[in-house]
């Protein structure tokens, strides 16, 4: 396998895994091409970062706000089309862009296939999840603790000590988990008893509002304790519990410990 750079560019698609590096090595294709292409994946994989590289200039509207889209289409010579698989009307949609003679460059969430989109489209590909990019979840991480230091007006060393990479919505989530991650490090006491108050200010107003809401205060507790501690009976003794009186309240916030 040849040597991947590893680089971020102005659209934030990163390159430093093979599978990222042959999908920016065919949107640099089509930049030089006048022809319709459609990238598909997940959320968050960088479908929108390669379709602004290939397009820098066109207008980008999401398929589901139809009646806009089709006035764009008779109006541009180009444009990206975000979500096309959440057309409303794909084949009035597809009979528009024929008749108006435009370049379009879509994205789409999953694998979308019909014969009104084989016929607009003749380069389609499909981007990897982040689960199958582990060299570029370590550049993101890197790239969104720059982001969050910017964000938040100072600097400081990112902690990867029981780091584990949030890629349910792949960057989308990353960079929520970096963010939060990096602003909560030094956080203190004070700050943090503020933003569980605002949590629980709109949100309270049952009878059963401390049971309700305990769990806010066992899952991390019992998280971290674990983390630490690496077993339940150890987590029992530092916190002064009974092990069958933690086992129940690890049985009763089963639902938020595994996620």
């Amino acid at each position: 396998m040849k040597a991947v750079v590893q680089a971020v560019d102005a659209t934030s698609f990163v390159t430093a895994s093979e599978a990222s590096y042959q999908a920016k090595k065919t949107a640099t294709l089509l930049k030089t091409l006048n022809v319709n292409a459609l990238i598909m994946g997940e959320v968050g994989v960088g479908k929108k970062s390669l379709a602004i590289f290939i397009l820098p200039d066109a207008p980008i509207l999401d398929a589901s706000n139809f009646d806009e889209l089709l006035t764009s289409i008779e109006s541009c010579d180009e444009i990206i089309i975000t979500n096309i698989d959440n057309s409303p009307n794909i084949k009035r949609l597809i009979d528009t862009i024929n008749e108006s003679s435009i370049r379009v460059i879509a994205t789409s969430k999953s694998f979308f296939t019909n014969d009104f989109i084989n016929d607009l489209f003749s380069v389609k590909f499909t981007i990897p999840p982040l689960i199958e990019r582990e060299e570029d979840v370590a550049l993101l991480v890197k790239s969104f603790v720059k982001e969050a230091a910017l964000l938040f007006g100072f600097t400081k060393e990112f902690n990867m000590d029981n780091f584990h990479a949030d890629l349910r919505e792949n960057s989308k989530s990353l960079r929520k988990q970096v963010t939060m991650t990096y602003l909560m490090q030094d956080i203190g006491d004070s700050e943090l008893m503020s933003i569980m108050e605002n949590y629980l200010y709109d949100k309270m107003g049952s009878s059963s509002d401390y049971r309700n809401f305990l769990y806010l205060y066992e899952v991390p507790l019992i998280r971290a304790g674990l983390a630490k501690f690496k077993s339940q009976l150890q987590l029992s003794d530092k916190l002064g519990l009974n092990r069958n009186t933690l086992r129940k309240k690890i049985s009763d916030n089963k639902q938020y410990l595994e996620e």
